[in-house]
């Protein structure tokens, strides 16, 4: 048996255990379900799964905890191994790890294999932060470093704790959901020197426009939370975009500091964004 069918085989078997039986509701739903009036075993409820959701706590900081600097790419899962973008996230994985970032992703298909195949082809450490779903998901044949989670927000957790930067490639809700989580994050100042990279400008600009026309004209967010993020249309962009942020961030960590300025002195005084 080869290096890769070892791979695949042991895949199926972290597939196959993280997935939920045919018609089963995910351990996410179970959490998010309303709470139930009549007596459930001790096993279905909230306060059990608090010790379910502190292991995989346990689970990811044990796994990560000597990982060194990372760069978290995110994208669609559904970018065939044929598209641009595909090509695109596996030079930037490849880039970055010759640089010396290990690279994480969701351990999924589409921008997520490429994120991890690229990062084989640099030799650097290859993390796949997998997800239970409703459907049968296992880690890509291109993850070195498997961590299966049950529940949306732990890894999420994982994302940011561990990584230096994130490069968000085109992608849909989920790929949307990290983005601006990580936004959130930065202009409330819980993580700081943290550049955010989009590839493929011409993909964002609508969303760019949105905030700017939208957003920022109605006083919902301001001018320096546009700044935050960062637009690259070559593999080298951003890699030389997060070098420069990591190695000298005295620029990233103003636009970061004018950001949580703007946000302090809206929630003192609203008026003061007009």
């Amino acid at each position: 048996m080869s290096a890769d069918q070892e791979r695949d085989s042991a895949r199926e078997i972290s597939r196959r255990a993280a997935a939920p039986p045919a018609g089963r509701p995910t351990q996410d739903e179970k959490l998010l379900n309303p709470p139930h009036r009549e007596p459930r075993p001790f096993t279905e409820t909230d306060p059990w799964r608090v010790f379910r959701i502190m292991g995989e706590f346990v689970a990811g900081f044990d796994t990560l905890s000597e990982l060194g600097p990372a760069v978290t790419i995110f994208g669609s899962a559904r970018v065939k191994p044929d598209h641009p973008q595909y090509q695109a996230a596996v030079e930037v994985a490849r880039l970055l790890g010759e640089a010396g970032f290990a690279i994480i992703t969701g351990g999924g298909p589409g921008i997520m294999k490429a994120g991890n195949r690229g990062a084989i082809q640099a030799g650097t450490p290859s993390v796949g932060l997998n997800i239970e779903l409703p459907f049968e998901q296992g880690s890509n044949r291109y993850v070195e470093i498997p961590i299966d989670f049950h529940y949306f927000f732990v890894r999420k957790t994982m994302f940011v704790k561990y990584a230096q930067a994130f490069v968000i490639f085109p992608g849909g809700f989920g790929t949307m959901d990290e983005l601006f989580e990580a936004l959130t994050l930065i202009q409330t100042g819980k993580i700081q020197d943290f550049p955010v990279v989009l590839y493929d400008s011409s993909y964002w600009d609508g969303l760019l426009r949105w905030l700017r026309e939208m957003m920022l004209t109605q006083g919902k967010i301001a001018p320096e939370d546009v700044d935050l993020l960062m637009l690259a249309d070559s593999p080298e962009e951003v890699r030389d975009m997060i070098l420069a942020t990591t190695e000298d961030s005295e620029e990233r960590r103003r636009q970061e500091e004018h950001a949580r300025e703007v946000t302090r002195r809206a929630y003192e005084d609203p008026e003061s964004l007009y």
